[in-house]
């Protein structure tokens, strides 16, 4: 379990974890709103070398930062109501793209993230820092 007091914290640790990276990966960031997710996805593409300024692409869906040393493809699943949705937008096809995916509220359709997915649950705590805990599945 990771503690994260703030969001720069939160950012730095996104930050770190882009480097162990590769093109295929997919990360599954859930908890409740204003958690920190965006801000992790934030870290995880300026440690790509990106320089996009990253937005949670909640009303876009999809948001693609192809600058990095790895294309991010960063997904929200928040405002999806069915799985055919998420498929609908091209879903299946960003699985074959060689670039890394990062997906908010994955939790909602866990059934069509691939079995490599890294599953990464981030709580509020008592004194409003975060723990995230990573876990095989959602």
């Amino acid at each position: 379990m990771i503690t994260l007091a703030t969001a720069d914290d939160a950012h730095a640790w996104g930050a770190q974890l882009a480097p162990t990276l590769s093109a295929g990966d997919v990360i599954a960031l859930c908890g409740t709103l204003g958690v920190g997710k965006t801000q992790i996805t934030r870290g995880i593409v300026a440690g790509m070398n990106s320089h996009a300024a990253v937005t949670s692409p909640t009303f876009t869906l999809v948001h693609e930062y192809l600058d990095g040393r790895l294309p991010v493809f960063h997904f929200d699943f928040y405002r999806m109501d069915t799985a055919a949705e998420v498929i609908g937008i091209g879903w299946d096809e960003f699985l074959t793209e060689p670039g890394v995916i990062i997906v908010e509220w994955a939790d909602l359709f866990p059934d069509l993230l691939p079995p490599h997915t890294r599953w990464f649950h981030i709580e509020t705590t008592q004194d409003n820092s975060r723990t995230v805990t990573e876990s095989a599945k959602s």
